[in-house]
């Protein structure tokens, strides 16, 4: 029989169960030798205890040569709850039996005389070997053979004690008690092993998490734990390294392939110019030259949005809010004057955020840009913090975007349908390099009609605790 291994998932289990069975066997095999309401033999102190009452009766009745006069002397005494040395732990109760078990006298309650005596006495194999048990608060002890009268009795003498039975005794007696230490017994066991499976299950979703926001990241830490989680974060970590290196290929083409098309570009600009110097200027030429210029910025933000999403695992730095920003609004201040347009903003917060400082300047200038260029003559930007996170809301009196086609902006040369675009000229990659540059900070940007009737961007950053 082969027997799981104890670092594989199966084989914890195997092993926790097992070791319960252990414990409820040994509890079931122990619980006879242990539990005091079984007949057992009788330990030294006990029958030293029940030998020393012996010699102090057949002292007392050394004399006495009537037994019925012994028996009615023992029965007077029992109201009188006589004391081996005075301490209310060892009074006891007398029992004396003749040689066949008929009980000759009784003293003590109704209890111990009527049930357990009889009960005590039948369960008697031998009296050359005492043997106790407990009955309820009493401990029968017995039996002891005696001289008294010149007669071979018996004497059996019950403890009684102020002290409760043992504590496994009133577990068994009470079965929500019995239950209740069970579970406290079972619980951190039950707690190691339901943490033994969130732990690597808690890892591998955060990690599923990263990778669903574009964070390709291979965490060694998922290939720890159980056999079947080091298997699984393994195969999660060759599904991420396999998605990186073809995103990557991907990314490294498109950025071969752009630097391809600017040599012929720049050919056909020259050209365009020498024509133009030649025969003058014409429509068709400036248009030829209008459209290669588009086509150039575009191949550059092209190449932009590339190296972004190709540097994903970028260095990051801790930088503090208005070292990002400040200068750049001062700039948008002055830009938005000499288009005639009024641009209000709130106070940089004094904190500090971890990440890449080229991307989030980036990301914040394009917004505002296209604010200023497509807002009619308002443009407000607004900045609000919170212990964990940073809101930025850029928001213009313009035409807007069209509610359907809201979500749609951040898509690499998406063009919507309204004036706001097509008298642009961009090339409708501005809000996609935005959009990947929050993401990669583990932001968000999300694309709503402001209260003033343009466009309103509001971006979510999380905040540095470090000072």
């Amino acid at each position: 029989m082969n027997l799981p291994k104890f670092n594989s998932l199966y084989g914890r289990i195997f092993a926790i169960f097992w070791f319960t069975m252990l414990l409820i066997l040994i509890v079931v095999l122990s619980l006879p030798s242990l539990d005091p309401r079984k007949s057992r033999d009788l330990p030294g102190a006990e029958l030293h205890r029940l030998t020393e009452v012996k010699e102090n009766l057949e002292l007392t009745f050394a004399g006495e040569q009537n037994l019925a006069v012994i028996l009615m002397q023992l029965s007077n005494r029992a109201n009188r709850r006589p004391r081996l040395h005075g301490d209310d732990r060892d009074r006891y109760h007398l029992f004396l039996t003749d040689m066949e078990g008929n009980i000759l006298t009784l003293s003590g309650n109704q209890e111990v005389r009527s049930r357990a005596l009889q009960n005590f006495i039948t369960g008697i194999e031998s009296v050359d070997h005492p043997q106790q048990r407990l009955y309820g608060h009493f401990l029968m002890t017995g039996p002891l053979p005696i001289q008294l009268a010149n007669r071979s009795l018996l004497l059996y003498v019950a403890f009684p004690g102020n002290r409760p039975p043992p504590f496994f005794v009133r577990l068994l007696d009470n079965p929500v008690s019995f239950l209740l230490v069970v579970m406290l017994i079972s619980t951190p066991l039950l707690l190691w092993l339901a943490w033994a499976l969130s732990q690597p299950a808690q890892k591998l979703a955060q990690a599923s998490q990263r990778v669903a926001r574009g964070e390709f990241q291979v965490d060694h830490s998922l290939e720890q734990g159980t056999a079947e989680f080091r298997q699984a974060g393994k195969s999660f970590n060759h599904m991420v390294e396999a998605v990186n290196g073809m995103i990557s290929g991907q990314q490294r083409l498109l950025s071969d392939i752009s630097h391809e098309l600017r040599s012929p570009l720049t050919r056909l600009r020259m050209a365009t110019a020498l024509a133009t110097r030649k025969q003058g200027e014409s429509p068709e030429l400036e248009r030829i030259d209008t459209e290669a210029q588009r086509l150039e910025q575009m191949i550059g933000e092209l190449l932009e949005l590339s190296r972004m999403q190709l540097n994903s695992h970028m260095n990051q730095e801790i930088q503090p809010l208005s070292s990002l920003w400040e200068t750049l609004l001062e700039d948008a201040l002055f830009e938005a004057e000499q288009m005639s347009k009024k641009l209000t903003y709130t106070a940089i917060p004094e904190r500090k955020i971890s990440g890449n400082p080229q991307l989030l300047m980036s990301a914040v200038e394009n917004i505002i840009r296209n604010a200023i260029n497509y807002g009619k003559d308002q443009i407000q930007v607004t900045f609000r913090d919170t212990p964990q996170q940073l809101t930025v809301i850029v928001e213009d009196n313009g035409e807007g975007v069209p509610d359907d086609e809201l979500e749609d902006i951040f898509r690499p040369f998406y063009r919507v349908s309204t004036a706001r675009d097509r008298h642009s000229g961009g090339t409708g990659l501005g809000l996609a390099i935005t959009e990947s540059a929050i993401r990669q900070h583990n932001g968000h940007i999300e694309a709503s009609r402001s209260p003033m009737g343009g466009l309103m961007i509001t971006l979510t950053l999380p905040l540095s605790d470090k000072t």
